[in-house]
This record gives structure tokens, sequence and C-alpha cells, in this order.
């Protein structure tokens, strides 16, 4: 430890300025970054003497010189750090200074027992980076693996901390004298970047084609000549072939956005019917040629996480029909490699040669993103017609990040590349604990210190293989942060994949929490409010504390528990998932519910179904066979989109409620009646709705004002509850969460009544809204509980 003392007036510098010398640790997101070469390149310029060096819990600093030399330092260390830094915390300690020394200097990094840092994400290509492998004159010219300590990998290449290149998969790649060159001097912006390389020296591509029984196919990597390559895989897209491309995080499939036949091919061979294709486009200027673009959305697009963006598409884009089909907007990004880049063009200043390119998971239906190239052959070798590999090794599996804006807010529905492993500071400490999460959109959640550490988008645990890619997830951030969880925080419901592993997890303590009081939580946590909150829970499956199945929720709510305020009526299930896949199941579950055993006649929800499948579910609701009782929204807008003719089978979850969405026409503010029954807990009851929608549906009234209509409804009724219990409770603060409230026409109309009525609401921004949120509730409720000596 540095010996501690004030600073003494009589250590003066020639000019006569009190000389001060400072430890300093900076945690935070510090390495990998550039902070180091920052750092040093700060103290040259005001010429004080001292050190800097990463280790596991930051970075660490000693710096000498004039006060005001030194207050400038600490001054610009706060305000303007790099760009990727993102500080936490600085602690400043005085300690005697030693006259001078030997000019400052970048010292080895040195691990720390027990400590941990932050791990920066990956970042997207800088713009000076694309200028370099886009220029014919720099050696870097269509080298796709060019980076600098502004951008590149991260977080998939790293296997230990303290971040130097020896603890990543770049490891293997020993520098040519250009690059070590460029890595030792401290004028140059790849100053100490880990990843650095060239052709000479760095991973290779290779292309082959997929052979036909998909064996795995040793590749050679010797081809030095990646720009050839490149063009070759080019010419392959726009002949309407489908490649499997090795990218940052896992392999991406990807064809000609254009090409109706490749696209409707790609949907055939990955088994994808319906649920669309993210798109990449070359740049801001493509990107506004086929959707609208708010200033925050090209933030959103532009910023270097470069995530997937959810945008309205413009009416006639040059786009083939089978993208998005029946869907309104279309998710976008924008390269984050330079191999994305070049798919397009040799360089900035060349045409793109296509307007859009497919780049969608490489992956089977339901499976986790394919990152090995032995394995994405044998995996893919079904739908790529081709393989782009590289040979670069990607640690950690990381598919892309998706984003919505909202009231000029970016708001993360899936937390992926980019954003992962980056930090939640809850501002207040922590036990370590794990929360497993939910079955559908999983992820989990560590706890730290102060921190939440989020995992990344695993997907639904339906598989071996999805459950393998949670544990090889977990066994790493436990490892780079240093937790040892004293605790397991789990879902109720009995049949969560994700339950079963927290029970049989070995830890000692085990906490289960209810699926919406997790929802709730985890909004009050990213929001930073502690109390008792007013929770709109809105999704379509959480196991209630009495064995129904909830989904429709108002709780009255703080981490350390709830209590159920207000619910939908309860409905019966027909056929547990089998409704989930066939809308019509619940559209007929709901007019039993509404009319009776007098039906409506010449309903669209029935319309191809086959009469004995009708009566065969009319049975199950009549006696009650194989059925549960529900509340969740998620089934009504299903049972509504399945009324309307949009959706009355689907293939991907939500399919039902995006149609209904994208059904609604605007600028209509009529709804229909709801009744509220008294109690405890309050009932809301949609049954004057459903009678009222079957008389518009008979009287042949357009979908699209039925939709609005319904939605307007639903939201009326929302606010309608809210101010009933605030009535009663006396509670203000209201938290909207559940994937429901990702429908962006039912948030917008709910937020704007709420604050009409003086609610103070309250909304996700960092975590999702969808089940991709709960492992955080999970966390900070199990915390809570552990802190009230449960």
């Amino acid at each position: 430890m540095p010996s501690l003392r004030k600073p003494d007036p009589e250590t003066v510098n020639p000019s006569g300025e009190p000389v001060r010398r400072l430890h300093i640790q900076v945690r935070g997101i510090v390495q990998g970054v550039g902070f180091r070469p920052f750092v040093y390149k700060l103290a040259k310029s005001l010429d004080l003497t001292g050190y800097v060096f990463n280790s596991s819990s930051g970075v660490t600093i000693e710096i000498e010189g004039g006060q005001s030399k030194v207050d400038g330092f600490l001054k610009t260390l706060r305000n303007d750090p790099p760009q990727l830094a993102e500080i936490t915390q600085i602690t400043v300690s005085e300690i005697e200074a030693g006259g001078g020394g030997a000019p400052f200097s970048i010292l080895g990094s040195r691990e720390e027992i027990g400590e941990f840092a932050l791990v920066s994400p990956d970042a997207g290509t800088c713009d000076a980076c694309w200028r370099d492998f886009g220029d014919p004159s720099n050696r870097r010219y269509g080298y796709p693996f060019t980076n600098c300590t502004h951008c590149g990998p991260r977080y998939t290449i790293i296997r230990d901390i303290p971040y130097d290149r020896a603890t990543t998969t770049m490891s293997g790649f020993t520098m040519c004298s250009a690059c070590q060159a460029e890595y030792e001097d401290p004028e140059d912006r790849r100053f100490h970047a880990q990843p650095n390389a060239c052709a000479v020296c760095g991973p290779s591509l290779a292309l082959i084609a997929a052979p036909a029984a998909s064996p795995w196919i040793p590749c050679s990597f010797t081809d030095k000549d990646s720009l050839a390559i490149i063009r070759q895989a080019r010419a392959l897209l726009r002949e309407g072939k489908i490649l499997a491309v090795k990218g940052l995080g896992g392999f991406l499939l990807a064809c000609d956005a254009n090409n109706d036949d490749a696209v409707a091919e790609l949907r055939r061979r990955k088994r994808r019917p319906h649920k669309p294709f993210a798109l990449m486009v070359r740049d801001l200027a493509a990107a506004k040629r086929l959707c609208e673009l708010t200033a925050e959305e090209q933030a959103a697009m532009l910023h270097p996480r470069r995530p997937i963006a959810v945008l309205p598409r413009l009416p006639g884009a040059e786009l083939s029909p089978g993208i998005a089909p029946g869907d309104n907007t279309v998710g976008v990004m924008l390269p984050y490699t330079p191999l994305h880049y070049l798919l397009f063009s040799d360089s900035p200043q060349m045409e793109s040669q296509f307007p859009a390119l497919v780049m969608t998971s490489g992956n089977l239906s339901e499976e986790p993103i394919v990152i090995a190239n032995h394995e994405a052959i044998l995996q893919l070798g079904g739908v790529a017609d081709w393989f782009l590999l590289h040979n670069r090794d990607i640690a950690t599996r990381v598919d892309d990040s998706v984003v919505r804006t909202f009231e000029k807010q970016e708001r993360v529905l899936r937390r992926s590349r980019g954003f992962v492993p980056q930090t939640i500071d809850l501002g207040i400490e922590l036990e370590e604990v794990l929360a497993f999460g939910g079955e559908l959109k999983n992820t989990f959640c560590l706890t730290k210190g102060r921190y939440a550490i989020l995992s990344q988008h695993i997907g639904d645990l339906e598989n071996y293989e999805t459950m393998r890619f949670f544990e090889e997830t977990l066994v790493n951030l436990k490892h780079v942060f240093k937790v040892v969880p004293r605790v397991a925080a789990y879902d109720l419901h009995p049949g969560y994949m994700s339950t079963r592993m927290a029970l049989a997890s070995g830890i000692e303590r085990t906490i289960g929490v209810q699926h919406h009081h997790a929802h709730i939580a985890s909004c009050m946590a990213e929001n930073h409010l502690r109390g008792r909150v007013l929770g709109v829970a809105m999704d379509g499956t959480g196991f209630g504390t009495d064995g129904r199945i909830w989904g429709g929720e108002f709780l009255l709510a703080d981490f350390a528990g709830f209590a159920r305020r207000a619910h939908l009526r309860n409905v019966l299930l027909p056929g547990g998932d089998a409704a989930v896949r066939q809308p019509w199941r619940m559209a007929l579950s709901y007019l039993r519910d509404a009319f009776g055993r007098q039906l409506p006649g010449d309903l669209r929800c029935f319309q191809g179904i086959e009469e004995r499948q009708v009566a065969l579910v009319d049975t199950m609701l009549s006696r009650r066979i194989q059925t549960v009782e529900t509340s969740s929204c998620g089934r009504l807008f299903d049972a509504v989109a399945a009324m309307l003719g949009v959706a009355s089978e689907v293939t991907f979850e939500g399919q039902a409620a995006i149609a209904l969405e994208m059904a609604a026409e605007r600028g209509i503010d009529e709804r229909y009646e709801f009744e509220i029954e008294e109690g405890e807990p309050l009932i809301l009851d949609f049954r004057p709705t459903i009678a009222a929608m079957v008389k518009d549906i008979s009287s042949g009234r357009r979908v699209g004002e039925i939709s609005a209509c319904f939605h307007n409804t639903l939201s009326a009724a929302i606010v309608n509850v809210c101010s009933r219990i605030r009535a009663s409770d006396g509670v203000d603060r209201v938290c909207l969460s559940g994937g429901t409230f990702q429908n962006l026409y039912l948030l917008g109309r709910t937020v704007v009544e709420l604050r009409r009525q003086d609610f103070g609401v309250f909304l996700h921004a960092q975590v999702p809204a969808n089940d991709g949120g709960i492992s955080l509730g999970q966390a900070v409720i199990a915390n809570e509980r552990l802190r009230g000596g449960e």
C-alpha cells in the first residue's frame, strides 16, 4: 500500500508550485478501451511522472508533478475519458512525492486475488479503421480483422482478465514487426490494442462449399489475400447463394435481401416460415432508403454497440416481401466488423453491391448461435451453400442485440452483443446471487458489489445445446467477475428447466420468485426505485402463487414482496402449449366465456380449421379436460388476433400479438366497454369487449379499426384499474413490464393516459421488458430477502 500523507507545501517544482504525487484507482470499463494509452498520453502532455497498469480490479495510476498540472490531469480523467470507457469509481489518495524520477510509463498487468474488473463489450468498427481497410494504399487494404483501441472484439475473445493479448483468443497470433511497432508507439491509435493484427501476422479467411454429407473438412487458412476471397463471396451472394459467415460472436446466415428465391430458400432450410429476418446495410444512407429513421434511431444504429434497430419500413422499399411477412417494421443493423463492411464493397468510396443483406443468426431453429468452424459445417451444412470461415476462435458466443426507440430513448428488446458484459450499477451493495431467469428468452444474472451482471441472450431453454450455452456462459462470467454465489434465485414454475437447474445447482440456499413480481422488480431496479410501486405486468405465461397461469397482473410490490390487487378474468387454456401455437383455441375459449353455449356464427378464427378439431377443443373446454385457468394478456391478444383472422396459427412466440399491432389503424380513439368486478383482487372482465367485437366483425367493420378499438380498450382498462388501486392504497408510481408492453401502440396510449392522471410512470430501457429481464428482478428480490433474514 502507498504511504498516505497530507501534501507537503515545502516540496515545490522549479516554478514554485507545490509538487503532488497521487495514487489513483479507477474502476469501471477501463480495460480494452485504450485507457492506459489515454493516461500515458495525458501524463506525458502535462510533463507528469509516474506509471499506469492494469490490475484485476481496474486501472492503477501514480502521477507526480506540479499542482496545477495534477489538477488538470484529474479533471481530464474524470470528464473526458476514452469513448468506450465507462468509469464507475475514481479513488484518489495523496502519497509522498518522490521528487520526479523516470518518465511516465506503462507497467505490466498485475493480478489481485478476489478482485474483478469490468470487461468491455465488443465495439463496432470505427471510421478510422474503415478508412484503413478501404484504402488501396494502406497496408491493411481489404484486411477483415482490422481494429484499434477504439473498436474491435473484446468480450467475445476474452478468456481471462486482466485484458491482455495472452488472455484472449489472439494469443496464438504473434505480431509482425510493423504491428508490434504500432502496439509500442504511444502516438499510434493501436498503442496497446490487444487484438492488433494485419494480413502478415493475423487471422485469415477461407471460403469452402458446403459438403454434400456435411462431414468436417479441415480448412486451410494460408491464403493471405482476404479481399480476393471476399470478392468471391460477394459473387456467390449475387448469384442467390446462402452463405454462413463467421463473424464476431458467432455465425450469421447471409443472402441477398432482394432475391426472393434466396430469401424463400433460406426460410425453408432454416425452418423459419414467418419470423422476420434481420438485415444489414452498409451505411445510414442505405438504411434511410428502406426505413424511416429518427435522430435517436440513427444514434442507436451508429453507437459502437451496432445493435439491430427495429424501424418502420418505407412503403415501396427495395426489399423482398419475404423479409418480414405481414410486418410493417424491419430490423436493420450497420456492419460491425471489417468483414461485414467488405461484403458490400471494397471501400467506402465504391458503390455498395447490395441495398441490404439478410444477416440472421447462424443456428437451427431454437438452438444457440454456432461459433466453431467444424460445428458450423456439421450443423449448418443443410442450410448454407458456402462457408466463409476464419481462424480466430470465438471464446464466448453472443447474438446480435435488438433495440427499439420509444419517447426518444433506446429500449433494449434483446440484450446481447455490444451490451454484455456491461454491468448495471444498482446503487446498493448486493450479496453474491445467481438468478437463473425464466424459460423463454432466458438470461441469467449474477450480482457482486453494487453491480448486476446480466448474461447475453441465451434463448429458450428447450434443448441440451441451449442448456450447455447457459452453463458455459455462467462458468465464464463467474470466473471473469470472481463471483461465488451463495444464493440461487429461480422461477416458481416447477416445469421450467431454469428452475430445475437452480435446484440442482449445488448452491445451498435457494429462493423461489414469482414470475410477475420479478418483472416489476426488474423495472424498479433499473430505475433505482425503492419502496412500494404499482406494477402492471402483462405477458403470456407466468406461474402464479395459486397454481394458475398468470399474465395480466396488477401488483402492489416492493423488493420484499407483493400483493395481487387485480388481474384479468381467468379463462380456460385448452391444451397447454397447443393453445399458444394455435390461437384459434383461445378465441374459442374467450367466445365460450362471453357467449356460453350459443356461439355466434361465421367467425374468421375457424376458417380453414377442421370441424372435428374445433369440436374436440370445444369438448375440452366444456368438460375442463386438459385445461388450466389463465389470466394471460398474451392469450387475450391471441384470441382477438384469431377472431379478426390475422393469426389462427403461429410459428414463433408473439406472432399473433405482432400481427394485431401491425393491423391497428392510427387516429382512432373509440374503444369498447369492459367491466371491473369488485373484490380482492379486482377482476378485469373483457366479455363486453368480446361481444362488441363480434358484432363489429359480423357487420363487416374494417379489421384495422377493430384492432385499434381493442388496443384502446385494454389501455383504458389498465389506467382505470391503476386509478382504483391508487385510491385504495395511495401508490402513484407505476412500473410497466412484461412482453406485452413491447407493443408500442398499447404502450404509447397507456403511458400518455397514466401521466394525464398524474401517475409517475417507469419503463424498461437497459434490460428487456420481456422475459429477458426477469433474472435481474429475481436477483434483487433474493438479495432483499437475504437482508430481511429469510
